[in-house]
């Protein structure tokens, strides 16, 4: 053999040693990390990427990125990759921007290198207008990195900011997030949670203890069960990775890729005149009996299919995804069976959010209205209920995508105002016959109206049932806001579904204009 063909022969072969380095970031560090994330339940970054792109079509950027640290023990572990995957795919055929923590290297934990990957496919997502999905299981800043660390953490949020309300933003919560890191999620459009798996927290439970002397666990701190029902910082709660990367298809599936676009419609086969007789049994003629909304919003809605955000928090409210004649809209709706629907702190921060978000994508409005009107008590005014109610009016107020309110029974006082009348901007107010839209019920009202009335009677009751009467018939009658151009039309509600899609269609080209300006000045 010629010396230079022995030479040759001696040299690796730069395809093998390329694949060879991709398979190690693939792998991770040892055979024995990903044995301990499978007994934690938990997946590797790869097999999560797997799980939530269609198959086959992930493209990963700087899978050869390595940390630039010295000290503290770093110099020998520079493995690739750098513990983050990162990269985009397609979920139902549309790009979509990943970027997943492999908490088989360094915890997760975020370090200058590991920062520059996530900047940069923010960055592409922002430059492409694609969803941005980030897969969170790390143990927040690298210790050995120093400030860089915070200082890339600092770039995280920046772009977070800069890219809400411009693309879709998921975080998905698959392990621990502590400290300064939970921000970003926060930052972010959703938030999903996996049970006993996922938490967050700004300081964990050893500083607690430290500080305030109280004991409690992780998950007690900040679990997946806190954030979905006491915090609200989780949106969805799921009990394994598998249905909860499944449900983030389904939820992009319903979002337009940006701001400047319309959520993907598909062909409807459930039909658009298709009777909603069923409503009629389902909403109890008097206004005091309860019944679930939610049946209301699947007797309306193509094929009763609808996606509920924030299903365990505030719900005397609820806030679905869903859609009409195939198009997407957003449904806010009063939940008489919690709370009797009321409108309280939480409540009203749950719906201005979902509203900001519906506006900010081109997503039409449904408001189904029955509320008794806000929540009273000394705890609710002491800590503002003034000021979070005016953050969903201002959203009402400030959203300029078509927007449909339909009274199903009763509307009182400020909640009736807040809750898209016709007064804050609703382009079509509508109500079933039978509701009362007033300044307060009959009763409450006869009571004010009439009291010194009331009180001189030898027969109270029988005054106070006459003079309740008469209030209700004089200014709570069905037609009295329709006869004053308050609602547009009175509805027969078997033909709800058909009447919402029409008005749809009909807004579907709507232009508004806002007053030329940086940004509002929202109540916080």
């Amino acid at each position: 053999m010629p010396i230079a063909d022995a030479r040759q022969a001696e040299l690796p072969d730069p395809l093998d040693e390329l694949a060879a380095l991709k398979a190690s970031a693939h792998e991770g560090p040892d055979p024995e990390a990903t044995r301990r994330q499978h007994e934690r339940n938990k997946l590797t970054a790869h097999e999560r990427i797997g799980l939530l792109l269609d198959e086959g079509s992930f493209t990963e950027v700087e899978p050869l990125r390595r940390h630039r640290a010295t000290g503290f023990g770093m110099e020998g572990k520079k493995p690739y990759g750098d513990g983050v995957v990162a990269g985009w795919g397609t979920v139902h055929g549309r790009t979509v921007f990943v970027y997943a923590h492999d908490f088989r290297v360094f915890g997760g934990a975020l370090g200058e290198a590991h920062a520059q990957k996530i900047h940069k496919v923010m960055d592409m997502a922002l430059a492409a207008g694609a969803p941005l999905v980030s897969l969170n299981d790390g143990a927040g800043a690298r210790i050995q990195e120093g400030v860089t660390a915070l200082a890339g953490y600092g770039g995280i949020f920046q772009r977070n900011t800069r890219a809400s309300g411009v693309v879709p933003q998921i975080s998905v919560m698959l392990g621990p997030c502590a400290g300064g890191a939970a921000y970003s999620p926060a930052l972010t459009d959703f938030v999903f949670m996996v049970r006993d798996t996922s938490q967050m927290f700004i300081t964990g439970p050893e500083v607690v203890r430290a500080v305030t002397g109280e004991e409690i666990t992780h998950n007690g701190l900040g679990g997946a069960e806190v954030h979905a029902r006491s915090s609200g910082v989780a949106h969805f709660l799921h009990e394994d990775e598998e249905n909860c990367l499944e449900e983030v298809r389904f939820l992009l599936s319903l979002l337009p890729s940006n701001n400047r676009e319309l959520a993907p419609a598909r062909s409807c086969d459930d039909p658009v005149d298709r009777r909603t007789d069923a409503l009629l049994d389902i909403v109890p003629a008097e206004p005091g009996r309860s019944y679930d909304v939610r049946a209301v919003i699947e007797e309306i809605v193509d094929d009763g299919e609808h996606l509920e955000v924030h299903a365990g928090w505030a719900p005397n409210i609820v806030c679905s995804l869903a859609r009409l004649d195939g198009h997407v809209v957003g449904v806010v709706a009063n939940q008489p069976a919690a709370l009797a629907g009321v409108l309280d702190i939480k409540s009203s921060e749950k719906a201005a959010r979902f509203i900001q978000l519906c506006d900010a994508f081109n997503i039409p409005l449904v408001t189904l209205v029955d509320v008794p009107g806000f929540l009273p008590g000394v705890d609710q005014e002491h800590h503002g209920i003034i000021r979070h109610g005016a953050k969903l009016l201002y959203a009402y107020c400030n959203a300029t995508v078509p927007r449909v309110s339909l009274v199903m029974r009763k509307a009182y006082g400020g909640a009736y105002i807040v809750m898209d009348s016709r007064s804050v901007g609703a382009d079509l107010a509508l109500a079933w016959p039978g509701n009362e839209i007033a300044v307060m019920g009959a009763e409450g009202a006869a009571n004010v109206i009439f009291r010194r009335e009331i009180s001189a009677a030898d027969d109270q009751e029988a005054v106070r049932a006459q003079r309740i009467k008469e209030y209700r018939s004089e200014l709570m009658h069905p037609y009295y806001a329709a006869e004053r151009g308050l609602v547009d039309d009175v509805i027969d509600p078997r033909e709800t579904r058909s009447v919402l899609v029409r008005a749809l269609a009909m807004l579907r080209a709507k232009h508004a204009d806002l007053p030329l300006r940086k940004h509002g000045n929202p109540p916080q």
